[in-house]
């Protein structure tokens, strides 16, 4: 008896402690949303979606920023999503237990934890010096490189949650491998390789160090990918450090715009999945 209330006693502190820093995580994150709104919304106007980003005191906005962000994570996507996807699954399916897996998890552990600016200085060496100046290409494919570990992490977890039994079924009517991945394990893991997918693109609308060396940022309307681009991080950064109010006021706008958006496409995707099912 002394034993079972002692075993209880401990599951109940542990509960109570779970809960707390549960709690405190929560806490955390709504206040920085109530920041993000109380001082985000005040400055959003229309202009903010219509005008290029301009001198202090003239009325500027970030239309120039919000298209250069999503061009380039657009690329980023189409470049890094496949291959995530693609790696992840020959890790799941055909690598476990030899050496490339093994190899191949190895490296991408290491690009996952890496630190952003190490990748935008690796694309400043390789592509920015040989061709001369900054580009939109430079920021794309410095944003591919960061969203492939994650979505190649979280396919192969996700694939291997998938029961053996619906591959060995699969097999067993005479379906080919290429067949058996692509109609049942895939299916069988979408949400989650959605989910990947979703979080690497959370990823790449905020990270700001990268573009710095590649992309580098415009204050003018530009679509040209071999020329400097605009992105909404780089602008935050320039803006939120400055001492003009009409400039802060667009960093936290900036901010507020990246945010919902994440927040908008995570909660579409979950309703097309749950329709899906």
């Amino acid at each position: 008896m002394a034993s079972l209330a002692a075993r209880r006693a401990k599951d109940t502190t542990v509960k109570a402690i779970s809960t707390i820093f549960a709690m405190f995580a929560i806490f955390l994150l709504g206040w920085i949303l109530w920041t993000l709104l109380a001082r985000g919304l005040p400055a959003l106007s229309l202009g903010v979606f219509t005008n290029v980003t301009m001198p202090p005191g003239q009325n500027g906005g970030l239309a120039n920023a919000i298209v250069g962000s999503l061009i380039q994570i657009a690329i980023a996507m189409a470049i890094g999503g496949p291959i995530g996807i693609f790696a992840g699954t020959f890790l799941a399916e055909n690598g476990k237990g030899t050496k490339i897996g093994a190899a191949a998890r190895f490296v991408n552990d290491i690009l996952l934890s890496a630190p952003s600016i190490l990748v935008g200085l690796f694309i400043y060496g390789f592509l920015v010096v040989p061709f001369g100046g900054f580009s939109g290409w430079a920021g794309a494919l410095a944003l591919a490189i960061l969203v492939i570990p994650v979505v190649v992490r979280t396919t192969e977890d996700m694939l291997n949650l998938v029961p053996v039994g619906l591959r060995e079924a699969a097999f067993a009517l005479g379906a080919p491998q290429w067949k058996v991945v692509m109609l049942v394990t895939w299916r069988a893991a979408k949400a989650g390789i959605v989910t990947g997918v979703l979080l690497a693109i959370a990823r790449a609308a905020g990270e700001t160090a990268p573009l710095l060396f590649t992309s580098l940022g415009n204050n003018s309307w530009s679509l040209d990918l071999s020329k400097p681009m605009a992105s909404l991080p780089i602008a935050i950064y320039q803006y939120a450090g400055s001492p003009f109010d009409d400039w802060v006021a667009l960093a936290w706008a900036g901010a507020l715009i990246i945010t919902v958006g994440v927040l908008v496409l995570n909660v579409l995707a979950r309703l097309f999945l749950a329709r899906t099912k």
